[in-house]
């Protein structure tokens, strides 16, 4: 069964974004974690650096392959998490909690409508799994 909490928004690449005010929290969601499979190492982003929305942020590698990973929202990194460093099986076990990948501050005005609701989520990908 894979979880998609109602309070985030998805791209269709299958990461998740919590906005709080100006900040974003993003990581990639329990869906794209079973697709990858164990999770081997995080390359996260620089604090400072400025995405465009669906720009590429980082990669992370699996067992299975490598997945290149895409901000949902515009903005400038203002954390990451760098325990993924040592422990990027975090993103397995918690996708939504301990496996957040980047924080960023929004610049732009919200682009929230480009994104998925957790309905809209949950129907990609289901018609992905048929």
């Amino acid at each position: 069964m894979v979880e998609v909490p109602d309070d985030l928004l998805y791209s269709k690449d299958h990461e998740w974004v919590r906005i709080e005010g100006k900040t974003a929290t993003v990581g990639i969601t329990d869906y794209a974690q079973q697709q990858l499979g164990d999770l081997t190492h995080v390359e996260l982003p620089d604090p400072g650096d400025h995405f465009n929305q669906f720009d590429e942020v980082s990669v992370i590698d699996s067992v299975k392959a490598s997945s290149d990973i895409y901000t949902p929202i515009s903005g400038t990194v203002t954390e990451v998490n760098s325990a993924l460093s040592n422990r990027p099986e975090a993103i397995n076990t918690d996708p939504y909690g301990d496996g957040w990948i980047f924080r960023m501050e929004i610049v732009e005005e919200p682009e929230e409508g480009s994104l998925l609701s957790p309905a809209a989520y949950d129907h990609l990908i289901d018609s992905d799994d048929e």
